[in-house]
């Protein structure tokens, strides 16, 4: 009989897992408990024809040893109270990438039972935690950007401060030749700057003293105006390019986007071709960003400073020479 009520739990779990509304459930982890449980009484009755007593007076015996199984079913307890949190906060189902660095965790969920939840890793290793360590622990779940409307890009480059420099008029118009978007951009801004209106908490079409001023200014306008026509780009999650606070190391200058496409593959191919093109425009605009100096580039320098004619030496990295040193 035993072996038939298990098969019948089993049963009766497989039905309930293969339900929509329950997929993504702990459900294997409550059918174990009845499972245990009813193991527990059978085992009870068991004893009780065996010795020909009441099962009330080993129930009431049990009592005596209460911590003892306590001890031994620790786990088990342990995993029951878990899997009712876990399902009743919602915080983890079955197909979730959920991270937990302490635990070498960053990978799939796969299974949740009464004592372990199995992950699958992104290097296709197994790990196995127990349910309680959720709980007690702190994890990443990443369910709420797989059901968002994009991923976050978020990525930024250090510019040398000694290369931002005011827009002269000059400098405006040639670089209204560089992209139509930003031409007729950089045509309104002087308009509204004509006008009178750079106050920038008044002026929600777009910031003047902060774009046409510095060609970093106009550099960020323009960022902003190619994550707008991205194709791959969400326009209804949160988009700006901005400034952080200097470093040692220049003016970070921040992408802070939402890929439309969350595919991982697909999400880094993205933010590389938008990372690669911030990177690849930033000389148009008077613009380098902070780069350690490497042997090469000492030895240039050294060749400069001794009068050395570059363009009969092989090997010169060019692209590493500062425009005022070509």
């Amino acid at each position: 009989m035993l072996f038939s009520v298990n098969a019948v739990l089993n049963s009766v779990g497989n039905v309930l897992m293969n339900k929509e509304q329950l997929q993504n459930r702990p459900m294997k982890g409550f059918i174990q408990i009845f499972q245990v449980i009813f193991s527990c009484i059978a085992i009870i009755a068991i004893i009780s024809i065996l010795i020909n007593k009441s099962p009330l007076n080993l129930i009431t015996g049990l009592g005596a040893f209460a911590a003892v199984l306590m001890l031994i079913f620790k786990d088990t307890i342990l995993g029951f109270v878990a899997g009712v949190l876990l399902s009743e906060n919602d915080m983890v189902h079955i197909g979730d990438w959920i991270e937990m660095p302490q635990n070498n965790v960053n990978g799939v969920v796969m299974d949740i039972t009464l004592n372990v939840v199995k992950v699958q890793n992104f290097d296709n290793t197994i790990v196995t935690v127990p349910p309680y360590s959720l709980v007690s622990g702190s994890f990443i779940n990443w369910r709420g950007m797989t059901e968002s409307g994009g991923r976050r890009i978020m990525r930024e480059y250090a510019l040398k401060l000694d290369y931002i420099q005011p827009c002269t008029p000059e400098f405006l118009e040639k670089m209204k030749k560089f992209d139509a978007d930003l031409a007729d951009f950089i045509t309104e801004k002087q308009k509204q700057a004509a006008e009178g209106k750079v106050a920038n908490t008044d002026n929600p079409a777009g910031l003047v003293n902060g774009t046409i001023d510095t060609n970093v200014g106009l550099f960020r306008a323009y960022m902003t105006l190619y994550l707008k026509r991205h194709p791959f780009i969400s326009k209804d999650l949160l988009l700006m390019v901005r400034t952080l606070a200097p470093t040692e190391n220049g003016l970070p200058l921040q992408i802070y986007c939402f890929s439309a496409n969350k595919n991982w593959p697909s999400y880094e191919s993205i933010q590389a071709e938008i990372m690669e093109h911030f990177v690849s425009v930033l000389p148009e605009f008077g613009l380098y960003p902070f780069q350690n100096p490497t042997a090469r580039d000492y030895v240039i320098s050294g060749l400069i400073e001794s009068g050395k004619d570059l363009s009969t030496v092989a090997g010169i990295p060019w692209h590493s020479v500062l425009p005022e040193e070509k």
